[in-house]
């Protein structure tokens, strides 16, 4: 009895010490998110009401209430713009991107020679997917400082599809479908490259797929496309407002997103009410994109109750 009890107090004593080791690491993690993202995120919430001075080792404020969204909102000549252009470019790209994903996890789940390499090279983006190396890749060789390795930017050239519409007589048409194909045509290496995630995640939920539902819609001689509609989508639905959600916020924190660059050539200028009134109208619109996106999604995906 004895050694019982002495087995069973080594056991709370081990399950104790893990707890601890949790509690130790979520600490950390509660120290890092109160000094780094908490209180400057309350911070800047107050400084968007105020006029900011900055002198030597002490920082001035003065309440202004409303008056640095209004400057923001109505007398910034590039900040609404920008907005405005951000919005248009994740309406039309978010949707294109998660297609996309999809079709390519559908491909990259089938058995075929070179299938890892072909992975590896889709998941590529997101292992370099540095500001710097999207500027290169994009041809933006100026804002890297190398200014003299334009010739190398003109191997990812990625107007190439541009190129081959213009041949057709499709590109450069003056209608809305017209401008919409050439917009898409010249960003199709930025779908591309934005994908890598949404690419990841769906592969996730395929694989997950049971071989016993292929095998059943074989036998019931259910086509490709009967088989996709019937037991591919519904299973990877829930990933499908997962993806989007990812790609919006991914789309909203672009390397070349306008928005984030005027808010930064303003803080050059020590304007620390203005930019901080506009980066919480660019959170609050990010947040509202989410929820409508979250509440329209939520319409057609297929969660399995059991």
């Amino acid at each position: 009895m004895t050694e019982k009890n002495s087995a069973k107090r080594s056991r709370l004593s081990f399950e104790k010490r893990k707890g601890l080791y949790g509690y130790g690491f979520l600490g950390l993690w509660m120290i890092g998110t109160l000094i780094f993202f908490l209180i400057p995120l309350i911070k800047s919430l107050i400084w968007s009401f105020c006029e900011v001075t900055i002198n030597t080792g002490s920082t001035s404020l003065k309440w202004v209430g409303l008056k640095n969204f209004d400057y923001a909102l109505t007398t910034d000549p590039n900040y609404t713009d920008h907005l405005c252009d951000m919005l248009f470019e994740t309406l039309w790209k978010t949707p294109l991107v998660v297609i996309f994903s999809l079709f390519i996890a559908v491909i990259l789940n089938q058995k075929f020679k070179g299938r890892t390499l072909a992975r590896a090279i889709f998941f590529l983006p997101v292992i370099i997917a540095t500001g710097p190396v999207y500027a290169i890749i994009n041809g933006d060789m100026s804002s890297t400082g190398n200014t003299g390795a334009a010739q190398f930017s003109t191997m990812f050239s990625t107007d190439m599809v541009g190129e081959l519409l213009q041949f057709l007589g499709i590109y450069g048409l003056s209608d809305d479908m017209g401008t919409m194909i050439s917009t898409i045509s010249d960003n199709i290496f930025g779908i591309v490259w934005a994908s890598g995630i949404q690419i990841l995640l769906f592969l996730a939920a395929l694989q997950n797929i049971p071989p016993s539902a292929k095998e059943a819609a074989q036998i019931e001689g259910a086509t490709a496309w009967e088989y996709f509609w019937k037991i591919t989508f519904p299973n990877v639905s829930p990933f499908i407002l997962a993806n989007l959600i990812f790609t919006v916020i991914d789309s909203f924190t672009s390397p070349t997103n306008t928005v984030m660059k005027r808010i930064l050539a303003l803080r050059d200028d020590w304007q620390f009410g203005v930019i901080s009134s506009m980066a919480w109208i660019y959170f609050g619109i990010i947040l509202a994109s989410i929820g409508i996106i979250t509440f329209i999604a939520n319409k057609f995906i297929y969660y399995e109750v059991d």
